[in-house]
C-alpha cells in the first residue's frame, strides 16, 4: 500500500491524520479513497490539489500510476504567479 501524508490544511479536514496508507493504483483512485476514508476532506480534495508521488508534483493529471511502495504527499493547489 502507498503511505500517504496531508499537508497543511488537509490534514486539519482529516481529524489531524497526517500520515496513512492507501490501496490505490492511481491519483483518481487515490483521491476517491481519501474521501471515503475522510469525508470533511472531500470538499477540498474536489477544489483541487497537487499530488508528489516519489518526489514527482502532478497537478491534475489523475491518470498517473502509484506504486504500491510509493510516497505520496497531498498538498493544498500549487498557484503561480
Amino acid at each position: 500500500m502507498a503511505r500517504v501524508t496531508l499537508i497543511g490544511p488537509l490534514k486539519v479536514a482529516a481529524n489531524g491524520a497526517a500520515t496513512f496508507e492507501v490501496d490505490a493504483q492511481t491519483i483518481r483512485h487515490l483521491l476517491r479513497e481519501v474521501s471515503a476514508r475522510f469525508p470533511d476532506l472531500a470538499p477540498l480534495l474536489d477544489e483541487g490539489v497537487a499530488v508528489a508521488i516519489d518526489g514527482e508534483i502532478f497537478q491534475d493529471d489523475w491518470l498517473a500510476a502509484i506504486g504500491p511502495d510509493s510516497e505520496v504527499h497531498i498538498l493544498p493547489p500549487i498557484a503561480g504567479g
